[in-house]
């Protein structure tokens, strides 16, 4: 039965092309990004594939320890929003198979439920980009991944863009055709597990699913952020009713709870961009609060994608401009007014009360507010041996600590502070060359840097649990 309609879709990427096995028993997803049940596409296809075949529907989960730079605070964020995958997974009819290393195969898997199409989800990061790349080569069924964690297909733009608005305009174009609700079609037909098919419970709060696993667990659980759709759901309900209204001057506030904090959930594929966009195009606020949120979700999240999709060097300063490195070599050897080591960044040991306040609330909470994030990035490059040293360092950190780390946003978010990234030549001065360079004194300009210091010193009583 064909199938070639549902999946010529832009959002579908064809890993291995060929027919439907004919002797299949069943459809596929492997969820490895988008870790959700509802305004998924790749779900969706899936679910589509199987009513169409008359076959029934199961996503296989099964976490692994060698996941690149993860950490247990990273895996504690995904084993929360695991019962709200096979809470809304079962609502469609549809299986849902836990597994996790060492028994994590997904050929064997495979082997054990004899599909006859597989779907998976897009990554555009290097390491998950090729794991992709060798199941298709494995695989005896078609593959398919699908672009599900953007609302603009990143191949429709077939290169990396260098600025915002060429980017937002290519953009434009596409969002009529995209930005619409996910149907979420129930299963039509329910999957039964093979007899004797090797599946987990769902973790609970006691359990631990990276227990015996050697991962870096010198970084607890964040307390101040719960994994999971639920609890991303009702942070955009909260968002979308309430602090929408003054997002566009609240947005800068780094001591107060203006923002959606949802990018966290947004990494781990907890929630649809075009879940947020809709809730929030749909919110009784301003057009103007909307529009600058919308901007924020839609552009500099894409173009982040963007840039790690087309840029190999994505988290080195060789991803930069040559502007961009050929100042920050001829400054290389500028002396600085303060050199610290990681060990220093890392122990918020530097003579700034903002940068340590602002490293604090990224080492205990995974999380930090996106104006202090280029603040944070820009001193590492004004307070390291070199700029090759200060990227190293900032990727080291990023990638550790915050929750959405190893991802797009923060790799380009790196890229803007100390190489200039989608930026322009800023004036000449010493050791950041032509980089726009912040100070203390404009975030004064922004915020009450004094209460945001008192939030996060390591003295201070932490108010905001978000």
């Amino acid at each position: 039965m064909q199938i070639s309609d549902l999946t010529s879709n832009a959002r579908v990427f064809t890993r291995k092309e060929g027919e439907p096995s004919a002797q299949g028993k069943c459809v596929v997803y492997w969820m490895q990004r988008s870790h959700r049940g509802v305004d998924n596409p790749a779900l969706t296809l899936a679910v589509e594939i199987a009513n169409r075949l008359k076959l029934p529907c199961v996503v296989y989960l099964a976490p692994i320890p060698f996941y690149p730079r993860a950490n247990a605070r990273h895996y504690a964020c995904l084993q929360q929003g695991i019962p709200d995958i096979r809470r809304d997974v079962e609502a469609r009819n549809v299986g849902f198979v836990l597994r996790r290393y060492p028994d994590h195969s997904l050929e064997r898997f495979l082997q054990e439920v004899k599909p006859a199409v597989l779907v998976g989800d897009e990554n555009p990061m290097r390491e998950p980009s090729h794991w992709r790349e060798v199941v298709a080569s494995r695989v005896q069924v078609p593959f398919y991944t699908v672009d599900s964690d953007v609302v603009v297909p990143t191949r429709l733009f077939g290169k990396e863009y260098y600025a915002a608005h060429q980017f937002r305009k290519k953009q434009a174009t596409y969002l009529e055709e995209f930005l619409v609700p996910d149907e979420n079609p129930v299963a039509k037909y329910r999957w039964k597990p093979p007899s004797g098919l090797q599946q987990l419970a769902d973790p609970t709060p006691e359990t631990d699913i990276t227990a015996g696993w050697d991962i870096d667990r010198s970084v607890a659980a964040s307390e101040h952020f719960v994994g999971g759709t639920s609890e991303a759901m009702r942070l955009l309900k909260e968002f979308s009713e309430c602090k929408l209204l003054n997002y566009a001057s609240d947005r800068n506030q780094a001591h107060k709870d203006g923002t959606s904090r949802l990018s966290p959930y947004l990494h781990f594929g907890h929630i649809s961009p075009i879940t947020v966009a809709m809730a929030v195009q749909e919110a009784y606020a301003p057009q103007a609060q909307k529009d600058s949120f919308v901007n924020e979700l839609l552009v500099w999240r894409e173009v982040s994608i963007n840039y790690v999709a087309y840029n190999r060097h994505y988290d080195s300063l060789e991803g930069a401009d040559r502007w961009a490195k050929e100042t920050l070599r001829e400054h290389a050897d500028d002396a600085r007014p303060h050199v610290y080591t990681l060990k220093q960044f890392e122990e918020s040991r530097t003579h700034d009360a903002l940068w340590n306040a602002a490293n604090n609330q990224m080492v205990r909470s995974g999380w930090m507010h996106n104006y202090l994030r280029m603040y944070w990035a820009k001193k590492i490059l004004e307070w390291s041996a070199n700029p090759k040293k200060a990227y190293e360092i900032a990727v080291e950190l990023n990638d550790k600590y915050f929750l959405c780390g190893r991802d797009p946003n923060g790799y380009q978010g790196i890229a803007w502070a100390i190489a200039g990234k989608r930026d322009r030549p800023w004036f000449n001065r010493p050791v950041n060359g032509l980089v726009r360079p912040m100070s203390a004194d404009g975030a004064k300009k922004k915020f009450d840097v004094d209460a945001y210091i008192a939030q996060w010193s390591d003295t201070g009583q932490i108010a905001m649990k978000y």
